[in-house]
């Protein structure tokens, strides 16, 4: 019997960071590592909470509607429309509805706990995404923090 992390699955490793990934990094997406037994390089992967934490955060940062010519129109998140709005509680808001739909898309969540979101003390361009919840036959909470800027262009 598969253990239940093994059933949130696995693929290649995309985002560098899975703590606080904020973009893409397009054409620059696939990762390397060092095979421990043979030494030679191979294509990095993720498995069990890494690879849902990485699928959840690739849904943020893909626009709903992105993904249609390859068949999947409702993929992504809306959060793509805030950008160039400002920091408000009414955008805090709508941020957290438009994780809300996306979190309600992915399979392997099964109920969310909390979704809070703050302005970024440093930086009020930067709304911070705090999510708990608990993934599909599983009774261990996951979080992660999602930070997104309102104005384009802008990392860590």
């Amino acid at each position: 019997m598969a253990k239940n992390e093994d059933r949130w699955g696995s693929d290649l490793q995309l985002l560098r960071n899975l703590e606080r990934q904020n973009s893409r990094d397009r054409d620059n997406d696939l990762l390397t590592q060092v095979r421990t037994q043979t030494q030679q390089a191979d294509l990095a992967l993720l498995h069990g909470a890494d690879n849902l934490r990485q699928a959840l955060l690739l849904r943020f940062l893909t626009p709903v509607g992105e993904l249609a010519p390859l068949g999947h129109p409702s993929y992504g998140s809306r959060l793509f429309e805030l950008i160039g709005e400002l920091n408000s509680d009414t955008n805090r808001n709508r941020a957290k509805l438009f994780v809300l739909q996306a979190l309600a898309a992915e399979p392997r969540v099964k109920t969310v706990r909390s979704v809070l979101v703050s302005q970024d003390l440093r930086d009020r361009t930067c709304m911070n995404i705090h999510i708990s919840l608990t993934p599909v036959d599983s009774d261990t909470l996951l979080n992660l923090v999602f930070p997104f800027f309102l104005e384009r262009g802008i990392t860590p």
